[in-house]
């Protein structure tokens, strides 16, 4: 991982004893996410400073080391599953902005590793869309969501990150309405990207493409400026502030002005990772072909996880996994309805020539973003959705019974193992098994 900025100090050591573990809030291939609360605050009913909700992701040491087994020493084929574990530790570590977790502490245990963040009260993306009308969003919504992915995309990249697993199960919604990325055990680092060449002198900046009329309402009282077309900010930008760096409630890290910049993609990218990781029905047309990726996959992610946004459906979804892998390599999505912006930008997004394929610089000149004010996405004040506040962690008090976290993790590995070995025995993709 490439960073300017000095490493922050170790977070600190959390033992399973000092949290209570209240609810499960949800599990996948690598760990079982736990909503808990400090002892001390579940017992003074969250009366104290560090009553603050926190999610727990637990992974199992056990499983870890089998996956590693299963994967055998063959380069790309995996990699380690404690190796994976720890790297995911250090880019917790690294980050610095607002839209990526703070790592509130770290549990190890003989049986399980964890990593506490600040919970987010919004659910995932997924769930939100299937809350929606029709099951999908409105273009309006999906320019919110989509301009921050870029942003956090693009921070990502300049510390040398690909992140390998974008999809709407990984994309948290804070209490403030704004995302949340998380889930880093697929990422893999590479040289930071070169940047793009210069804009052509009379295109406008991205940083300030406001359209004319944008530009005239901007000029209201108190300081509230336009940044989607009705998804405002009451906060002006600082003079000092520059491309995605401005922030609402902590500052991005000195990395990210100093490094991070907009990747055109495979391009200007020599280095590329040779490893089989992603999920089935995001994974990217060069991770299949095993042809060597790099930064481009992020925004192949980016373009399944617009479309579906905008339809309610996966584009390349098949009857098994095999033919799923054969439509990401051959098939061209779908795209019905009328020619819009958005539907131009998903077809740039899932160009299967990682090469053509837009990056950041290109995304963000896209005419869907038209109207965006880049350098104050993150200000916004009334993001699409906004979750209610909960009391769980303050109202669970000491009746309610507290989840054995080892005991949750080992049942839940248990069961994967199981299913993963009847899935082989009745003639599945065992070929691709070990990776999702």
């Amino acid at each position: 991982m490439v960073s300017t900025a000095p490493m922050p100090p170790p977070p600190p050591q959390l033992s399973l004893a000092d949290l209570r573990a209240m609810s499960v809030l949800g599990h996948g291939a690598r760990g079982v996410v736990f909503h808990v609360v400090p002892v001390v605050a579940a017992a003074a009913g969250g009366g104290c400073s560090t009553d603050q909700p926190m999610a727990l992701k637990a992974m199992s040491r056990a499983a870890a080391r089998q996956k590693s087994a299963a994967a055998g020493p063959a380069p790309g084929a995996g990699g380690d599953g404690l190796r994976r574990i720890w790297f995911e530790r250090d880019v917790l570590l690294a980050v610095r902005h607002p839209l990526l977790p703070s790592l509130r502490g770290v549990v190890a245990t003989d049986a399980v590793v964890g990593f506490a963040i600040d919970r987010c009260a919004g659910g995932d993306l997924n769930s939100l869309r299937r809350r929606q009308a029709g099951l999908a969003f409105s273009d309006a919504a999906i320019r919110f969501y989509a301009a921050e992915l870029v942003l956090v995309l693009e921070h990502l990249h300049g510390l040398g990150v690909v992140y390998r697993d974008l999809k709407p199960d990984n994309v948290l919604i804070q209490g403030s309405g704004h995302i949340m990325l998380v889930d880093f055990d697929l990422s893999t680092s590479l040289p930071p990207p070169l940047p793009p060449p210069p804009p052509d002198a009379n295109s406008p900046s991205p940083s300030s493409s406001l359209s004319p009329n944008s530009a005239r309402r901007g000029k209201r009282k108190n300081n509230k400026t336009l940044v989607f077309g009705h998804f405002s900010s009451r906060q002006a930008a600082s003079p000092e502030s520059s491309s995605s760096s401005s922030t609402t409630s902590r500052k991005a890290s000195p990395a990210s002005s100093s490094s991070c910049c907009s990747s055109p993609g495979a391009r200007t990218t020599p280095a590329k990772s040779n490893s089989f990781v992603g999920t089935e029905y995001y994974v990217a047309p060069e991770v299949v072909a095993g042809s060597g990726h790099d930064y481009a996959v992020d925004w192949w992610g980016l373009g399944v996880v617009l479309y579906e946004m905008l339809y309610g459906r996966t584009p390349f979804r098949g009857r098994s996994r095999r033919e799923t892998f054969q439509r990401v390599l051959t098939a061209q999505p779908e795209l019905p309805g009328e020619p819009t912006p958005l539907r131009d930008l998903i077809a740039r997004l899932l160009e299967k020539d990682s090469g053509k394929r837009l990056g950041a610089n290109g995304v963000k000149r896209h005419a869907f973003f038209r109207g965006v004010c880049w350098d104050r996405v993150l200000d916004v004040a009334r993001p699409p959705f906004i979750p209610v506040p909960d009391d769980d962690s303050a109202g669970s008090g000491a009746e309610g019974e507290t989840l054995d976290v080892e005991k949750v993790v080992r049942e839940t590995f248990a069961l994967s193992a199981t299913r993963a070995s009847e899935e082989k025995h009745d003639g599945g993709d065992s070929d691709f098994s070990i990776f999702f």
